[in-house]
């Protein structure tokens, strides 16, 4: 499916979605055309099973999580737009957003994408990770390769180096604090074309 003015004028607000999003009218064009691909019922909505038949996030052990952070506040549909400001979260910082320092932050800045990685973590949406949170994680992530043990020491030494408060959670600005030296921006961008 090419990019034509007529795929664009199926988008509801496109221009006030190019401008908040920062995707050029190619990629709007080719992310409507991956939306549809996964919309098999064409009712211009997605579902969480629609996600699941995403076979990279059927093998990611955070696949689910991922795919809830596309479903703010207990949502169980989202239209196109939604689908498209999500992914805009990981949309590659290009040079001249890193200058403006009076403009807006854009949704694919380094804060929002920590923010969506915090999430991943934070279940329960307290704005802190616990240990319990994290301790689910590094389960997943590592399965049985790793002893009980040794995990539930990782997870304790994790949240005592990020503890700054003394509170025995990491919240927003301790994660933030803690990543400051990894290039988040390469590590949690995607290509879109």
């Amino acid at each position: 499916m090419g990019c034509n003015s007529s795929t664009l004028a199926k988008i509801h607000n496109v221009e006030e979605l190019i401008l908040e999003t920062g995707f050029s009218s190619s990629h709007v064009c080719h992310l409507y055309s991956r939306f549809h691909s996964l919309d098999k019922d064409d009712k211009g909505l997605l579902s969480r099973a629609d996600f699941q038949t995403i076979s990279e996030l059927a093998v990611n052990p955070l696949g689910d999580r991922i795919i809830n952070a596309f479903f703010p506040d207990g949502m169980d549909l989202i239209d196109f737009n939604s689908f498209v400001r999500t992914l805009a979260c990981f949309r590659p910082v290009e040079e001249s957003q890193k200058k403006e320092l009076n403009s807006p932050e854009p949704i694919n800045s380094r804060t929002n994408k920590l923010m969506f990685a915090f999430q991943l973590y934070d279940q329960d949406k307290d704005g802190k990770i616990s240990n319990y949170e994290l301790l689910q994680i590094l389960r997943m992530m590592v399965g049985v390769q790793v002893t009980e043990e040794q995990l539930e020491n990782i997870t304790d030494r994790t949240i005592q180096e990020a503890d700054l408060d003394g509170d025995n959670a990491i919240s927003f600005e301790e994660f933030k604090k803690s990543l400051e030296k990894m290039d988040v921006e390469h590590l949690l961008s995607i290509r879109f074309i």
